[in-house]
């Protein structure tokens, strides 16, 4: 199966238009390490140029919503109406509806039959301009348009890089219990463009991005055994990892995508293996007689951190890259599985099983400041967004079937994902180029 290229011909350029003079600082902005954020109240008109502009400004909704950070205004409120990108807008009409943030926009389609999609960015009380930028693009990719005008204006407004322009893989499941179906999918963050990878004919698990999101690591399971397996998205060429003996499992990309590490379980003892994928010689980086598994490796590629009960219950243990310095960071009661290493280094994601119920907690990367940030019958498998400030996991029911949801790094923001169907396994992208 060819699947299509993620890196698209998508460009930005500061927009050409004269800009309200700039203070030096912003009178509207985020703190996302506030204790008590309050959404911002931000006004985006649907953007000049027919249906395909309503539609844009429709996707810059609804992610700035989902954020938890913005509450986009009822448009029924609006007092201005007929906006022009090249005008300031009536900052008094939107001070009425206490809009402290304003997007507005203009798209056309070029006569060669480019894209051309142009926002500004308005503090409402300060009457200036904060951001403005120019995006061109193949029509086809307005949804890509609209997903990085979304992180200009998170950016903007934050401090923080965005996390709208990613894409999401993960185990999409149907059936019943006993008849399972697990297929390896993709699909925006947002659950838009959701495509099946494999046809189901036999179990997926743990699929994750290498750092350039044009590859896919996963394990399949089939009768005749275990395998991992590499999968380029733009080529659509899969190729095995090669035969190991005994079961292979929990593969993870190195930061610069040359190595992949994995456990392999022979005889009821499970150990982490690297393997660098130019030359596929394989290093074994754990011997203790025990189960080690779930390895992520720091963003500097320096360190592993994997789960061991080699203390007697599951816990986290970090090491070197080549096995040595081995220690355990995790010393809370309940059992500590599928840790994953934040993007940016200072936190380490893992699920908990404590107490009747599993969850979603972070912790330093040494070990301290244990948070737990949701709590559920099952809540498991924590992936981090792009900037470290949101993760995705699946959360599951009593009697129901898992789904995606997401919460920011404070716990305080959490909700279903947009995928509506059964999944599990998610791993997010990083930002598409």
């Amino acid at each position: 199966m060819r699947f299509r290229a993620l890196t698209l011909a998508v460009a930005a350029a500061v927009a050409a238009f004269a800009a309200a003079p700039m203070a030096a600082q912003a009178q509207v902005e985020i703190d996302v390490n506030r204790a008590n954020v309050q959404p911002l109240p931000i006004a985006i008109p649907a953007f000049g140029g027919g249906q395909v502009g309503a539609d844009i400004s429709n996707v810059i909704r609804n992610n700035l919503e989902r954020s938890g950070l913005f509450r986009p205004l009822d448009p029924g409120s609006y007092i201005e109406r007929d906006l022009n990108v090249a005008i300031q807008p009536r900052f008094g009409d939107w001070k009425a509806i206490n809009a402290q943030a304003l997007v507005n926009g203009q798209v056309t389609v070029e006569p060669g039959g480019r894209l051309r999609a142009q926002f500004r960015l308005w503090d409402v009380f300060g009457e200036q301009q904060l951001s403005g930028f120019e995006f061109t693009s193949t029509p086809e990719n307005w949804r890509r348009v609209a997903h990085k005008i979304s992180d200009a204006i998170y950016e903007r407004l934050t401090g923080e890089k965005g996390y709208f322009d990613t894409r999401v893989v993960f185990v999409a499941e149907s059936g019943g219990r006993t008849n399972r179906v697990k297929r390896l999918a993709i699909m925006d963050q947002d659950g838009a463009n959701p495509e099946y990878l494999t046809d189901g004919s036999y179990i997926v698990m743990s699929p994750r991005f290498s750092s350039t999101s044009q590859e896919i690591t996963y394990m399949s399971l089939r009768p005749e055994g275990s395998a991992i397996w590499l999968f380029n998205l733009e080529t659509g060429r899969r190729e095995s990892l090669g035969q190991f003996p005994g079961m292979v499992y929990a593969p993870r990309f190195s930061p610069d995508g040359s190595k992949v590490a994995f456990s392999v379980e022979r005889g009821g003892n499970s150990d982490v293996y690297v393997m660098d994928l130019r030359s596929r010689a394989s290093r074994r980086l754990t011997a203790d007689p025990s189960i080690d598994t779930s390895p992520s490796f720091s963003p500097d590629g320096s360190r592993i951190v994997f789960n061991s009960d080699r203390g007697g219950s599951p816990q986290l243990y970090v090491m070197n890259v080549d096995g040595t310095g081995v220690r355990r960071i995790s010393f809370g009661s309940g059992r500590y599985t599928t840790p994953v290493w934040s993007p940016r280094g200072d936190l380490i994601a893992f699920t908990k099983q404590q107490g009747g119920q599993f969850h979603i907690g972070v912790m330093g990367a040494d070990g301290s400041g244990e948070r737990i940030l949701t709590s559920s019958y099952l809540d498991e498998g924590p992936t981090w967004a792009p900037n470290g400030r949101v993760l995705m996991f699946s959360r599951e029911t009593p009697g129901g079937a898992p789904r995606l949801w997401t919460v920011d790094v404070t716990g305080r923001i959490s909700a279903a994902a947009p995928y509506p169907y059964s999944a599990s396994d998610p791993a997010w992208s990083p930002l598409l180029n």
